[in-house]
């Protein structure tokens, strides 16, 4: 019988998925050792991170909207929920989602500031899995 919780955790393991698949590309991308890939790193790392939120939102039942903005999805979870993730690192990831991917007025990304963002990544992977139900998760990880 299919009931409401096998509903949410499939709902969180989707997320879960493509969660994992960001934290994969950024990790292939960055043994590449390719200086002009740090951005891309960057982004994938902060869609892990995003992700990973969505799937305990979902879990939740928790509505949560499109967005890239790390912050809010922190703020939307329990308190109980939320991976331990100061201002600044949710400011950072936030803008890896899209102000580093486009020209602007910005510093350019190093490949040491790239492989701090695939560490937060997995940090806060490994902090959110813990909250998830065991169905939610893959039985493949990206470590």
């Amino acid at each position: 019988m299919f009931v409401a919780d096998d509903k949410l955790a499939l709902g969180a393991r989707l997320w879960v998925e493509k969660a994992e698949n960001d934290l994969a590309a950024a990790i292939v991308i960055i043994k590449a050792k390719h200086p002009g890939t740090a951005e891309a790193v960057c982004f994938h790392a902060q869609q892990c991170v995003e992700k990973y939120l969505k799937a305990v939102l979902a879990w939740r039942r928790i509505d949560f909207p499109r967005t890239h903005n790390v912050d809010l999805l922190v703020k939307l979870l329990p308190v109980s929920d939320r991976p331990i993730l100061s201002q600044a690192e949710q400011t950072q990831l936030t803008t890896y989602a899209a102000d580093v991917r486009y020209p602007g007025d910005y510093a350019p990304v190093s490949l040491t500031e790239a492989r701090q963002a695939v560490k937060l990544a997995r940090r806060v992977r490994n902090q959110i899995r813990d909250r998830l139900p065991k169905q939610a998760l893959r039985t493949q990880s990206a470590d």
